[in-house]
């Protein structure tokens, strides 16, 4: 019995030294990045980009003539802004949410000339 006391102690010890970092993603051993999950609806994408770009972000990356603009891809618009609109506020889960239809990628997106944003 004590042994499963002192292994209890050590599980809650363990979660008490790492509550604060748990929701942060660690950055500096590989990049993270935030894109629309597969099968998100066209009325969501446009959500997410209309959101991410009325924020404090740039979305000219994804405006006519931008490296990023696809205007026959909504979903890949719509993945980079919620990126921009991720890295600009911190790679926190919470910051790629979009109403459940953020997703983290541990994979660079990137694709052609368009490449996402990725904050060290």
């Amino acid at each position: 019995m004590a042994k499963a006391h002192i292994c209890l102690s050590f599980i809650i010890l363990l979660y008490i030294s790492s509550a604060g970092h748990f929701m942060r993603v660690n950055a500096q051993s590989q990049g993270y990045w935030c894109v629309a999950k597969p099968g998100t609806t066209t009325k969501q994408l446009q959500s997410n980009l209309d959101y991410a770009c009325s924020e404090i972000i740039d979305c000219q990356v994804v405006s006519t003539g931008g490296t990023c603009y696809s205007p026959d891809n909504l979903y890949n618009m719509a993945s980079v802004a919620m990126n921009l609109y991720y890295q600009a506020e911190g790679r926190y889960f919470g910051n790629c949410h979009f109403q459940g239809s953020g997703i983290i990628a541990i994979t660079d997106p990137s694709y052609g000339s368009c490449k996402y944003q990725f904050n060290k």
